[in-house]
């Protein structure tokens, strides 16, 4: 029997309950595998009037999936009014999320999809991580360098080196060991999650032009290039540091499989102009296979049937296909 994905709903007054909802009213058109909703199933049925199915047990969702929205339902979340986040909804996400990978990391569920949230709401009842990548990092006991945020759509894959932190401190965050586990750690995800052999990596430059030779900048001088011959001792193709502003036009992606950028946006922008109904945020370097929907909570129009579910359905499309790549791996070798 195939294992079911698990889904955590994110905050319950963002768009995350109707755009998983969504996703499995879709299921047939994109071979969707059978996956369970986690969190408020009133979240769920506030937004959409499809069928919703409670659930005790993930065995249950093999014979429930057919026919409704299987949700496991960990906990009340309150007064869920769509688009009005509150304290309890924040809890709520956070418990979700908690549930939904530790079912993966049992080995109850195959892979963790993970609903959007909102960190402002969850910094205020006492999360501490930076997002949840790194939350689900620490729970797979994996440390935070090596754990890597990847953008993906169908055209481009993206990995910022530095995430969610001021542009004025990323200069000091990077370093030649932190960029060479980062892209370890994207080498051995490219290949264990799309089974791409020998991975092509291209560093994008800190400074305009890649720096001019030193002339506007030294990180690529002092911390880019000795990274890169390191990573290329090693055996990982690995090019670079080239200016940023040349490398998102359709010939250079043809070039690489992957762009590591030395910055949140450098690494966000061309991936959400390119593919913002589509993209999805890959963690590599875990044990589990974690995806989520590459935008946020959208409070905006939540409950209002405008959320476009497609990221949503790509990201479980996304988890689904690497999980079975790694099980047919693990059972080949």
């Amino acid at each position: 029997m195939t294992l079911p994905l698990a889904v955590s709903m994110g905050d319950p007054a963002g768009i995350g309950p109707e755009i998983i909802a969504k996703a499995w009213a879709a299921r047939h058109a994109h071979r969707l595998p059978p996956f369970v909703a986690v969190g408020d199933v009133r979240a769920i049925t506030r937004v959409w009037a499809g069928p919703v199915r409670p659930i005790t047990d993930l065995a249950e969702v093999s014979t429930v999936f057919d026919q409704a929205l299987p949700v496991l339902t960990i906990e009340d979340a309150g007064d869920i009014v769509p688009g009005v986040p509150d304290a309890e909804g924040a809890r709520c996400a956070l418990h979700s999320l908690e549930m939904a990978a530790g079912l993966v990391k049992s080995g109850a569920a195959q892979a963790l999809v993970t609903g959007p949230v909102s960190k402002a709401q969850l910094y205020a009842i006492g999360f501490t991580h930076p997002g949840q990548t790194e939350f689900v990092a620490e729970r797979c006991g994996i440390a935070r360098e090596n754990a890597v945020m990847m953008l993906a759509g169908p055209s481009l894959r993206v990995v910022p080196i530095t995430t969610h932190v001021p542009l004025a401190e990323v200069s000091a965050l990077l370093d030649i060991e932190l960029i060479v586990a980062k892209a370890r750690a994207t080498a051995r995800g490219l290949t264990r999650n799309f089974g791409i052999e020998a991975p092509r990596l291209a560093f994008a430059g800190f400074n305009p032009h890649a720096g001019e030779g030193g002339a506007i900048g030294r990180e690529e001088i002092d911390i880019l290039e000795p990274a890169i011959a390191m990573l290329r001792d090693e055996g990982i193709d690995a090019t670079g540091p080239f200016a940023a502003d040349t490398m998102f036009h359709p010939r250079a992606r043809a070039g690489y499989d992957v762009a590591l950028c030395c910055y949140h946006d450098q690494a966000l922008i061309p991936i959400k102009t390119l593919h913002f109904d589509e993209g999805v945020n890959m963690t590599l370097g875990l044990p589990i296979v974690r995806t989520s929907p590459d935008h946020g909570t959208a409070f905006g129009i939540a409950g209002r049937d405008q959320a476009e579910p497609g990221a949503m359905i790509a990201a479980i499309a996304m988890a689904g296909e690497a999980a079975e790549r790694r099980s047919r791996d693990a059972q080949a070798g």
